[in-house]
């Protein structure tokens, strides 16, 4: 549980120190125009999109209530992985050293083998 919680306070900090090296020295509207003009760009944006989708799944099979999921989503897909390295120290951090917690969370009780 302490490597995970590591790595994803190395991920944050990574994160962090990413977008403020790209909010302070470039420029949103022209390097993005220029990222949709290569294809390897487009690739990267379904990448990350396709990532952000199924890191969602897990958020809303996780969490309890619906304007959390909401919450977390939305910001998934506005924030990235910013938003997804928070989650996974939220629920590292809430499981108590309990795997099962940290990966299931509400749905923790659940597990019979049935898929």
């Amino acid at each position: 549980m302490k490597a995970a919680k590591l790595v994803a306070w190395l991920c944050l900090l990574a994160m962090t120190a990413g977008l403020i090296n790209a909010f302070a020295n470039g420029d949103f509207f022209i390097d993005g125009g220029a990222l949709l003009e290569n294809p390897w760009g487009v690739m990267s944006l379904i990448d990350l999109y396709v990532g952000f989708s199924l890191f969602s799944i897990w958020i809303v099979y996780r969490e309890k209530t619906t304007w959390k999921i909401i919450f977390w989503v939305i910001n998934m897909m506005i924030f990235g992985f910013l938003t997804g390295s928070i989650y996974v120290l939220k629920a590292l951090y809430e499981s108590k050293g309990d795997w099962t917690v940290a990966l299931h969370g509400i749905h923790r009780g659940d597990l019979d083998g049935k898929t």
